[in-house]
């Protein structure tokens, strides 16, 4: 298996203990986090070759951040250190009727003030067979857009598969703009990962008769808005992760895959959520591995969901499922009991 490249932002991750709300919490723990880097941390711990690229500062700071990488087997050769800052981001864990809550305090990060000469993207590419981005990295700067705009014109040119996650983030940029810039990244793109939300909200293609805040959902709608987003972008293959919410501590998941025509789900899980952030990441991951081992589409949505799933049981963004564990909830094994 080739080597999978993934570019975007590394942040540090504040959160107050346990449940805890900010204005309460006299302490906060500090570890890392980012949506590409949330990937390549799932794919190197299923065995694959990751590579996560950004420009983090040569300070301490910076440097722990690339070591939360190192530890779990990521390259981290790529990572281009200058600027004076890490961003941040403070994470609330909600409960019951209470949602999460995320401030970010990211703006003038190394990596949102690069510029294009920071990345060889010829010799970043060297040996890789698949790029990720999601969305959130060119909402980060109009420089950062045309580095990963750069980025998707040189693996097209050397025939490497692209995958983007839409990942609209409101508190980044306005829909207008993620439609302008979006739709001219997602030409290169091979497969498109979105949630419930991020068709309607970046492209404005919307699932019919489905209540995303009742937490009601309407499969047949989801297959029509990939259809849509294939016709308009020619995809080999559109993911969408169907989350159900009951609450903020239980909800109901589960993922589509359409690709050839066709529409595949995965079995539905329920889960009661350790902690959710993160947990598109870690879809996206599985479903980067299944594909590149070459799992057919029903069993790469199963592993995607799989993966996933066991996610949202763990602490902190990244995901810490082995592959042993995801191929065997994917399985079917999903009674949880004690293994010994």
């Amino acid at each position: 298996m080739g080597k999978i490249v993934t570019f975007g932002e590394l942040m540090l991750r504040l959160a107050p203990e346990n449940y805890f709300r900010f204005v309460q919490s006299d302490k906060f723990c500090a570890s890392f986090g980012g949506a590409e880097a949330n990937v390549a941390v799932s794919l190197a711990n299923y065995g694959a070759d990751a590579v996560f690229v950004t420009k983090l500062p040569a300070h301490e700071i910076g440097q722990a951040a690339v070591n939360s990488l190192r530890r779990f087997g990521v390259d981290t050769s790529k990572i281009v250190r200058g600027g004076k800052r890490v961003g941040i981001y403070y994470c609330e864990k909600g409960a019951s009727q209470r949602p999460s809550k995320v401030i970010y305090d990211r703006a003038y990060s190394s990596i949102a003030l690069a510029q294009k000469a920071d990345f060889d993207w010829e010799e970043i590419f060297a040996g890789a067979e698949w790029f990720h981005f999601t969305g959130i990295t060119p909402a980060l700067s109009d420089g950062v857009a045309e580095i990963c705009l750069d980025a998707c014109r040189k693996a097209k040119q050397k025939g490497i598969k692209i995958s983007c996650d839409l990942n609209f983030r409101k508190k980044l940029w306005s829909k207008e703009k993620a439609g302008e810039v979006m739709g001219e990244l997602c030409r290169c793109v091979d497969y498109c990962i979105a949630n419930e939300e991020d068709a309607k909200d970046v492209f404005g293609i919307e699932a019919e008769n489905t209540d995303i805040v009742g937490g009601r959902l309407n499969r047949e709608g989801y297959v029509s808005v990939a259809r849509k987003l294939t016709e308009r972008f020619g995809f080999q293959g559109v993911a969408i992760t169907l989350r159900e919410s009951r609450s903020a501590n239980d909800n109901d998941w589960s993922g589509m895959l359409y690709t050839g025509g066709k529409a595949y789900f995965s079995k539905k899980y329920s889960m009661h959520i350790v902690d959710r952030v993160g947990g598109g990441d870690s879809f996206g991951g599985g479903l980067i591995f299944a594909l590149k081992r070459g799992y057919d589409a029903q069993r790469a949505i199963e592993f995607a969901a799989a993966a996933s799933c066991l996610k949202h049981s763990v602490e902190g963004d990244y995901n810490m499922a082995s592959l042993t564990e995801v191929e065997a909830l994917a399985g079917g094994n999903a009674s949880g009991r004690v293994q010994r």
